[in-house]
């Protein structure tokens, strides 16, 4: 199964324009079916889809009986007409890839003006919520309390460019809400531009999860503190960065998964 997936990731998946890296998306993997086997049900919510990366490995990983929500302006991409064609790429991505989009689990719009009870009606209380909206401030605060609001107990949210010099106003933000909920959410892992959040009574179990992965074993496991919770940084090395890369521009992205073995 895993086999097929890693296929997947780094070959499929490489076709669709966005910034879900490998580290990451093995990263997701590793979660996803860990909640599963121990029966940690809940839907999956998405703000900033882009063209869909990381939707379709959450489509590809949870299968077809899980709800999956995508929430995007899809306002960027203008044709010749000045339409935007966002929204039909994202379409488009889905039907090539054999994954369909399930258009009743869209919600085209703004973020910050969606209440929880919207999306938890659509999919239930979720165990999954990937942050990756508007980057400044008042997105990162509204986006943030938004995804808390709908988490199951055993829920996570993922966090992008939390670290990142071009955004400051998301370290900001993820910094003041996590300070804020110090009591009650802890930071259990973390990579070059991701931040992984649960409550503090799982922290343990996905820390567990992160250092057993199989999928996760290429990575230097650093333990970092943050917060007040010990995080597991996944360092991932600047020469295989740069042989990846390399590869997938050389047209080899079906060998590049050696690369992260």
């Amino acid at each position: 199964m895993n086999s097929d997936i890693r296929k997947f990731i780094f070959k499929d998946l490489q076709t669709v324009e966005g910034y879900l890296d490998p580290p990451d998306a093995l990263v997701f993997l590793a979660l996803l079916q860990a909640q599963s086997a121990q029966g940690l049900r809940g839907g999956v919510a998405e703000i900033g889809v882009f063209y869909g990366r990381s939707y379709f490995l959450f489509r590809k990983v949870c299968g077809d009986d899980e709800k999956i929500l995508a929430i995007d302006l899809f306002d960027i991409d203008q044709n010749a007409d000045g339409a935007t064609t966002q929204y039909d790429r994202f379409i488009e991505n889905g039907a090539r890839l054999h994954l369909p989009v399930d258009q009743n689990l869209v919600l085209r719009g703004d973020s910050t003006q969606l209440r929880p009870k919207e999306i938890v009606e659509r999919i239930g209380n979720t165990r999954f919520f990937s942050i990756d909206g508007g980057h400044m401030l008042h997105h990162v605060t509204s986006d943030s309390v938004l995804a808390l609001d709908t988490l199951a107990p055993h829920g996570i949210i993922a966090f992008d460019d939390t670290f990142n010099p071009a955004w400051p106003e998301v370290t900001v933000g993820v910094t003041d809400f996590l300070r804020q909920r110090q009591d009650e959410l802890a930071a259990f892992c973390m990579t070059k531009y991701k931040t992984y959040v649960c409550r503090r009574e799982f922290h343990d179990f996905y820390c567990r999860i992160i250092d057993e992965a199989p999928d996760l074993f290429a990575f230097d496991h650093v333990e970092t503190d943050f917060l007040g919770s010990k995080a597991v940084r996944l360092h991932n090395p600047m020469a295989r960065r740069m042989v990846y890369e390399m590869m997938v521009r050389s047209g080899m992205r079906s060998l590049s998964e050696r690369v992260y073995r």
